[in-house]
C-alpha cells in the first residue's frame, strides 16, 4: 500500500530562530501586533510504499534521522495516511 507522510521539521525550542524573528517583525509592521512568537520550519511530503502504516512511519522516521533533519538543532513530527494514489502494480 502507498502512504503519504507529511513531515514537519522545526527548530528545537532552545535554538534561536532569526528567520522567525524577521517574520514576526514583518507581521508587526503590517499591523498584526497580537503576534507574540513565530517559529519557521520545513514541511516535506513523502509518498512511501509499505505493508503497514507503522512500517511506513518507521521508514520515514529513519529518513528524518539520516537526512531530512539536523538532529542537533531540529525536531520532527510525522503525520501519515493512505495515499490517494494507487499502489504500483506488482512486478510481472
Amino acid at each position: 500500500m502507498r502512504y503519504l507522510a507529511e513531515v514537519v521539521i522545526s527548530l528545537k525550542p532552545v535554538v534561536n530562530d532569526p528567520q522567525g524573528l524577521t517574520v514576526r517583525a514583518g507581521l508587526h509592521q503590517l499591523g498584526f501586533a497580537e503576534v507574540s512568537e513565530v517559529r519557521v520550519g520545513k514541511h516535506i511530503s513523502v509518498e512511501v510504499d509499505g505493508d503497514s502504516e507503522a512500517g511506513a512511519r518507521q521508514r520515514v522516521a529513519e529518513m528524518c534521522e539520516k537526512l531530512l533533519r539536523n538532529p542537533v538543532i531540529e525536531d520532527y513530527r510525522i503525520e501519515i495516511r493512505p495515499s490517494r494514489e494507487a499502489s504500483p502494480a506488482p512486478p510481472a
